[in-house]
């Protein structure tokens, strides 16, 4: 499998000259009457890999699902592409969501959400959203399958009867089967073992993004170390444009 080496910073903001993907501006999201994010901004450019690290309940989820439009309310504004895909208060959460994935997002979700029932080849034409996706499905799948060779003996296979680390591959590839220009990987080695979730990064850091943006969220620290273009910490809704050692010795717990 083949590695893309890249500089870790700590700067919250984007390096290169690359154009805006997606540029949050004082972001706050929730769900009932919790607020969970906190006046957020976040730039991403393309080409960029940026891991999001922090530990559970401060609101890295809740980011992702912000920009999806999937929280039970927010407000301020998200650029997808230079669009406006912010959501005021009343507009409900999923609403909009489908008009989001065709701006160019692709969400996936920590744990294994998957259709239990559909082979892992039906899996992936799930992802093929967009009518382009869908045209180009079996050119798709073929560079998904050489980023995860275990999925080429299984392609038949119902999902369900998968081990953890095989259904996170799965997941993981029916995201990248959509025409997206920016893929949000929500804890990719949640609940993995070690070996098992250094071979989901080192897949995710095989992808070639071209113009495309990637947000990995991790608590693992030093699975994303060295890794990914920059790193940024999320405390209590709030991004610290570093992730600092004391986060760092937190999340290894």
């Amino acid at each position: 499998m083949n590695h893309v080496s890249s500089s870790s910073f700590v700067s919250s903001q984007p390096v290169g000259s690359g154009s805006e993907v997606l540029n949050v501006r004082g972001l706050s999201a929730g769900y009932g009457p919790m607020r969970v994010i906190h006046d957020l901004d976040l730039i991403v450019k393309s080409g960029e890999r940026v891991g999001l690290v922090g530990l559970n309940g401060h609101g890295k989820s809740t980011l992702f699902y912000a920009i999806a439009g999937l929280t039970g309310w927010q407000r301020g504004s998200i650029l997808l592409n230079g669009h406006q895909v912010g959501r005021t208060r009343s507009q409900g959460p999923g609403r909009y969501t489908h008009q989001v994935v065709q701006r160019g997002l692709a969400l996936i979700p920590q744990g294994d959400e998957i259709f239990h029932g559909l082979t892992v080849e039906e899996h992936l034409d799930s992802g093929a959203f967009t009518a382009r996706a869908w045209r180009e499905r079996a050119e798709r799948k073929r560079r998904i399958y050489e980023i995860f060779p275990p999925l080429v003996k299984l392609k038949d296979t119902p999902v369900g009867r998968l081990s953890g680390g095989e259904r996170r591959m799965v997941s993981i590839g029916r995201g990248l089967m959509t025409e997206a220009s920016l893929f949000l990987v929500d804890e990719p080695t949640l609940g993995l073992a070690p070996k098992i979730g250094k071979n989901v990064i080192d897949a995710l850091m095989a992808v070639n993004l071209g113009a495309s943006a990637m947000v990995i969220a991790e608590q693992n620290v030093a699975a994303l170390e060295g890794r990914v273009d920059r790193i940024i910490g999320m405390h209590a809704g709030k991004l610290k444009g570093e992730a600092s050692e004391a986060l760092a010795l937190r999340a290894h717990r």
